[in-house]
């Protein structure tokens, strides 16, 4: 007869301390590694899974890896948290030298009090290497965590960049920073999502950019967070304004120019701004207006990657990524002889076109909070409170000036109303007195800005699929959202989806 199965425990002790053996061991066969601590820290005991990583983290048998606080051979790792918390930290990546991993560290307890249901005193804890692979097993998971790490990086950019900010102190070595990032550029629209995501990407290239936009849209922002986001970031930010500089002073400012080049020079010369963007950035703005003479020399410095200052007969090298913007038409001033063509495929590389207010109206009500706090810290008054029906006033004009043009209207808002509320009939008064020729209506609420008239509407239309389904996608998330009094299950289960896909959705609108 074969032998009788050991018999179960009948009292509940008993089947816990065995569902407990049963879990270790569990744990022990499938994960990739696990080893214990005492409640001191010092590291008791590891499974077989767990020696593969002693030779990285620089041992070369278990011996020599037994009896040693844990944050004294496994880098990074959260255990001491563990053991004083008594929490467990059951998802969460760890980097060292022997890889990325994702890990689970659970404490141990010293049995529970049955009245109060209390916990023990911790005596120790398990770690346990889920997944050694991460990069491969849990892609979603990491690109999602890549996502949040890069929104991270750009707020901390933009706090590094307000401390360098003219407006709060000048910087200290007085060179050239920028002022701005990707989180600066206001917006969750389908339209400005889009082109940061594009802008991100041309962050990563060392090609020329070119910005194209109407005027007040962002454009040298965008140059400025460009700058910030790519591997150039701790050169210099140099910018030309070229509508600003007179055509017969344009080649000494790019240029520079030769000691004793004519009289009345500096006697030390003076580099141009193509030199003091040497491993940094030159941003070119309004290229459109540049002399065609000054073209072909411009043309040639990109080329070859050297210039030749004024009254000079050396060529000096230099190494700038080149961003230049325009609000002009720069294929309809190559037909007309105005512009050289061969510039400009030189300069059309990575074009990014930045779109008008009017195709990001959604996008009104955070632009109006953000610029309304930025009028008042610079004037040290309170910032202008609109209400509902006025920012529908606002979504409804067309902004030929784009966010320059609005950032106006509420500059004169601010001063001329003596409420810092502000209703749709302040407002639209208050245009009126300013000058504002036509006033549209206000945008339906039910409605996207973009449908107010024919032209719009095909203009919208005339963009991104992607960034269309994902603008209705948006829309209807908010409807339901708003319908079920924002109950992420109600809103899930009205849309169709998972609450899962709402969340992801909810976090990552495209």
């Amino acid at each position: 007869m074969p032998a009788a199965s050991p018999a179960l425990p009948l009292d509940a002790d008993g089947i816990l301390a065995l569902a407990a053996r049963s879990m270790f061991k569990l744990f022990s066969s499938v994960s990739q590694g696990m080893f214990l601590v005492d409640r001191s820290g010092r590291i008791v005991w590891m499974n077989e899974g767990y020696k593969r990583f002693l030779p990285a983290l620089g041992f070369s048998s278990q011996d020599q890896f037994l009896g040693h606080m844990v944050e004294d051979v496994i880098p990074n790792t959260l255990m001491r948290q563990v053991l004083e918390s008594g929490e467990p930290v059951l998802i969460d990546l760890l980097t060292n030298k022997a890889g990325t991993f994702v890990v689970s560290r659970i404490p141990l307890h010293e049995g529970e009090d049955s009245e109060s249901g209390k916990l023990g005193p911790v005596i120790g804890a398990i770690g346990i290497v889920l997944f050694d692979q991460p990069q491969t097993t849990l892609a979603p998971l990491i690109n999602k965590f890549a996502l949040l790490q890069r929104d991270l990086d750009d707020a901390r950019r933009e706090l590094a960049s307000q401390r360098n900010n003219p407006l709060f102190k000048h910087a200290a070595d007085g060179l050239r920073r920028s002022k701005y990032t990707f989180a600066s550029f206001v917006g969750s629209s389908p339209a400005a999502v889009e082109v940061k995501r594009h802008a991100r990407r041309a962050a990563q290239s060392n090609s020329p950019v070119l910005l194209l936009g109407e005027t007040g849209t962002g454009k040298e922002l965008l140059a400025h967070a460009v700058h910030a986001a790519s591997s150039r970031a701790d050169g210099q930010f140099v910018s030309v304004n070229i509508a600003a500089v007179p055509d017969t002073l344009l080649e000494a400012e790019f240029f520079g120019v030769a000691p004793g080049a004519f009289t009345g020079a500096d006697r030390k010369g003076r580099q141009g701004k193509f030199k003091l963007a040497d491993g940094g950035t030159l941003f070119l703005d309004e290229i459109g207006d540049m002399p065609l003479g000054l073209q072909a020399k411009l043309l040639r410095a990109l080329q070859e990657g050297e210039i030749e200052p004024l009254g000079s007969n050396k060529l000096v090298p230099f190494d700038a990524r080149l961003i230049a913007a325009t609000s002009r038409d720069l294929p309809a001033l190559v037909r007309d002889g105005r512009f050289r063509e061969d510039l400009y495929y030189r300069l059309n590389v990575l074009p990014l076109r930045v779109p008008p207010l009017r195709e990001r109206r959604a996008d009104i009500p955070a632009l109006v909070e953000v610029l309304g706090e930025d009028m008042a810290l610079r004037s040290g008054e309170a910032p202008p409170e609109l209400t509902p029906d006025a920012l529908a006033l606002l979504a409804g004009q067309r902004w030929r000036g784009n966010i320059r043009e609005l950032r106006n209207v509420l500059e004169q808002v601010t001063m001329r109303s003596d409420s810092q509320r502000i209703d749709a009939a302040m407002l639209e008064a208050i245009m009126r007195e300013s000058g504002v020729e036509q006033i549209d209506a206000a945008a339906p609420a039910h409605e996207s800005a973009v449908e107010l008239d024919e032209a719009t509407r095909n203009a919208a239309l005339l963009r991104p699929l992607e960034a269309q389904v994902a603008e209705l996608e948006q829309r209807a998330i908010a409807a339901a959202m708003a319908a079920t009094g924002g109950n992420k299950l109600a809103a899930s289960r009205m849309l169709g989806i998972s609450r899962a896909t709402l969340y992801d959705r909810l976090v990552n609108p495209v």
